[in-house]
């Protein structure tokens, strides 16, 4: 199994995990996992992200954002409050930002103003960006492309889409995340097509845990939850889907997430 991975996306902070965190967290070192990277989507996950990454320096580091299900509940201080947690030790990403229209908990309006109000918030305090976007791809393009220039850079987190979306993304220099939907035999087809179109050099790796369990996973897990060390399993897939060694995915994978989130060794 590859080992030395970054998982550059998990919801540790999510209900899942409120009583376990510790095993989990070892568990994922156990299986190869060398840093994870937990993903903030509103002010107060956000902050719980810091406090984990604080209490495991140099393990765990976070993003701070809002996913654009709680644009609608952002407010005046919003930005100021994520621009005091982004000065934080462990913080190395604004998001999860983008805009999500399959579900539309917010409405897109609102989604729009609070994923640039994040990019414009990523530009002046120059770190890169964890992207979310979701049935939504024409207008978070447009939205990047003007901000692009001002941008460190970014990943497009949780990719699902097909080899032309992933070549609109590779266009404006952007990071590519993979996670375990790539397993899923009934609705990856477009993303097991598009996988093997990522430069080695721009594909990442991620859960997106307690999410997308891998479906093809034997022994099936006694519980639907995901965990980062199931992290290596994903990587298996990818490079199957590549046609390429594991350990050369594994490598460079990881290269990229500590290139761009200026991770350390």
């Amino acid at each position: 199994m590859p080992t030395d991975l970054i998982d550059i996306g998990a919801n540790l902070t999510d209900h899942a995990f409120s009583q376990d965190v510790e095993a989990v967290l070892q568990r994922a070192r156990d299986a190869g996992v060398a840093q994870i990277i937990v993903t903030g989507t509103t002010v107060l996950d956000s902050q719980k992200a810091a406090d984990l990454a604080d209490l495991t320096p140099g393990y765990c580091f976070s993003t701070v954002g809002v996913h654009p299900h709680y644009a609608k509940a952002c407010e005046a201080k919003t930005l100021d409050d994520l621009g005091v947690l982004a000065e934080r030790t462990g913080v190395v990403a604004i998001g999860e930002c983008g805009l999500d229209f399959n579900r539309n908990l917010s409405p897109p309006e609102t989604q729009i103003e609070w994923f640039e109000a994040q990019l414009g918030l990523a530009a002046e305090l120059n770190l890169p960006v964890f992207l979310h976007q979701r049935d939504a791809h024409d207008v978070f393009l447009h939205i990047l492309q003007r901000w692009r220039a001002r941008l460190v850079g970014g990943v497009v987190h949780c990719f699902t889409g097909n080899p032309s979306a992933l070549m609109d993304y590779l266009a404006l220099d952007l990071f590519i995340g993979v996670t375990g939907w790539v397993c899923d035999e009934r609705r990856a087809q477009d993303l097991q097509a598009a996988v093997k179109h990522i430069p080695l050099n721009r594909l990442m790796l991620e859960t997106d845990a307690p999410y997308l369990l891998p479906r093809d996973l034997r022994p099936k897990p006694k519980t639907r939850r995901n965990e980062p060390m199931h992290l290596p399993h994903i990587c298996q897939a990818v490079a199957h889907y590549r046609d390429e060694a594991v350990d050369l995915v594994a490598a460079q994978s990881t290269a990229s997430a500590r290139c761009l989130f200026n991770l350390g060794e």
